[in-house]
């Protein structure tokens, strides 16, 4: 699918969102938060913020940027932010594979159910990249393909129904790490089911010269 049918579909689900996935996929979100471990200061970037559901988790010392495609999400996102009285936290609307924002700026780019719910995960990849300072940590929490081969060719089958209601199930975190300058640094199955993917990798990109 295309960003705009991206986001007719999740703008779609903004009202349903988080009675569907909220519950379910709490105890994931609590252990990437657990995972990211951040110190006083770290700014952060949160690739398809949806609702704003990890919003009231992260610790009040670090800045935090969310991003999202989807206005409907974004406008969900900002209410519960200011319900909340997040001062730590600032939101905005944007394409994640077009980010408006500046080389290396942020210390950790996390994504949550996001790689395998975009058009282009490469572009996606290659902003979180662009934007985290070499050396920073990228984090993935999602699902990705099953190397069983019954499961395997199970998702694969789903993949096309998956599909048209906003996200795949035939990637594989080895398809979706080809070629990128990331070195995995921690890799754990989280709930619900163990069928999803706590990944922390490493920035591995070069320095930027300063001369």
């Amino acid at each position: 699918m295309d960003a705009a049918r991206i986001e007719r579909v999740y703008s779609f689900y903004a009202g349903v969102y988080d009675h569907l996935f909220g519950p379910v996929f709490q105890s994931s979100r609590e252990a990437l938060i657990e995972r990211l471990d951040a110190c006083a200061g770290t700014r952060i970037l949160e690739v398809g913020v949806g609702t704003g559901l990890l919003l009231p988790l992260y610790p009040s010392n670090v800045e935090v940027c969310g991003i999202d495609l989807a206005g409907r999400m974004i406008e969900r996102a900002q209410a519960r932010a200011k319900r909340l009285e997040l001062s730590h936290i600032a939101l905005a609307r944007m394409d994640a594979g077009r980010m408006a924002l500046p080389d290396d700026c942020f210390d950790t780019v996390l994504a949550a159910y996001v790689v395998t719910a975009v058009p282009d995960y490469r572009a996606v990849l290659r902003e979180m990249l662009r934007v985290c300072r070499p050396g920073g940590r990228v984090m993935l929490l999602n699902h990705f393909t099953n190397g069983n081969g019954f499961l395997a060719a199970c998702e694969r089958a789903v993949s096309p129904l998956c599909t048209y209601l906003g996200f795949r199930t035939d990637l594989s975190l080895e398809q979706v790490l080809a070629g990128m300058p990331l070195a995995v640094v921690h890799h754990e199955r989280v709930s619900p089911l163990g069928m999803w993917h706590l990944v922390e990798c490493r920035n591995a990109k070069p320095a930027r010269s300063m001369a």
